[in-house]
């Protein structure tokens, strides 16, 4: 069961909404509280591919590295990313229908140790408030680009 979840209509072609939400350089353009993306790895984006986020919560900058754990060109992909046991996978799965595309999100939550079991709802709280909208971004960011 997901943390939370979203998903959103987008006026544009399959193809072209998988590609701009699957290039992590347009997080800056979707996440209001991402500062910075840096890719880590070489290559085409595909499972491995790694990049540093940085953040800026409460004034203040915090990295983490986002994993590309499953990619299908066009249809799904998903990132994780692990800090001090607790890991969290954003799946984003991508349908069209007469040109325009749905994106399905969806969020979820593990924790390996006692304390992040413990503060997994305080997480979960806090994901939600920063990165429950931004399918939303994501929509107008695409519909207003002329490509």
């Amino acid at each position: 069961m997901p943390a939370f979840s979203d998903e959103v209509i987008i006026e544009k072609p399959k193809e072209e909404v998988f590609a701009f939400a699957a290039n992590m350089d347009n997080s800056t353009d979707v996440m209001p509280n991402v500062a910075k993306i840096e890719k880590l790895t070489e290559g085409p984006v595909g499972v491995g591919t790694q990049y540093r986020e940085t953040r800026e919560i409460r004034g203040k900058e915090a990295s983490s590295v986002i994993e590309v754990v499953e990619y299908k060109l066009n249809e799904k992909y998903s990132v994780e990313s692990s800090l001090e046991g607790l890991t969290t996978i954003y799946h984003y799965t991508f349908t069209e229908r007469d040109g325009e595309t749905k994106i399905r999100f969806e969020c979820e939550i593990n924790a390996s140790t006692l304390k992040m079991k413990l503060v997994k709802p305080v997480f979960k709280r806090i994901m939600k408030k920063e990165d429950g909208d931004h399918l939303q971004h994501m929509k107008k960011a695409i519909e207003q680009s002329n490509t």
